[in-house]
């Protein structure tokens, strides 16, 4: 397993970096849970508004591992809580999912108002991203 490589970042930032649809999977007492999320890649880390109080973050309190898979690409992280949407450590990042999200994410769905809307920041570990016949086995970490 190697570090991201310049053509490897690159494949990720143009399939991810925008608002894409990945599956994450969190596991409690044992039993795996998965269901899809809109996310937004950057820097080696998935970013999803969420609930704080939903059951995925409920799950990553207990136990943070995480496996996500989107377009041809298969991974494992650490689920973290960044904290309230309007949090000012969080401004940066929130600039970038309104901005990823703009089609849909003040339709109602999310109330920014609630400090419960939270940034979830699924920070990858190890990853697998297939392009063109080539293999990418990605050590996040290095």
């Amino acid at each position: 397993m190697e570090k991201l490589s310049q053509k490897a970042g690159k494949i990720m930032n143009e399939r991810f970096g925008k608002d894409t649809v990945i599956a994450l999977a969190t596991v409690e007492d044992g039993v795996p849970y998965v269901r899809n999320v809109n996310a937004y890649y950057e820097n080696g880390a998935f970013y999803v508004i969420t609930y704080g109080l939903s059951n995925k973050m409920k799950q990553l309190e207990k136990n943070p591992l995480a496996a996500i898979s989107g377009d041809w690409f298969t991974a494992h992280g650490e689920g973290i809580n960044l904290g309230y949407f309007h949090k000012e450590e969080n401004a940066e990042i929130a600039g970038k999912l309104k901005t990823a999200f703009a089609e849909w994410i003040d339709n109602g769905h999310n109330n920014f108002q609630d400090i419960n809307t939270c940034i979830l920041c699924i920070r990858l570990k190890d990853g697998l991203l297939l392009s063109h016949g080539t293999r990418y086995e990605i050590d996040f970490t290095k």
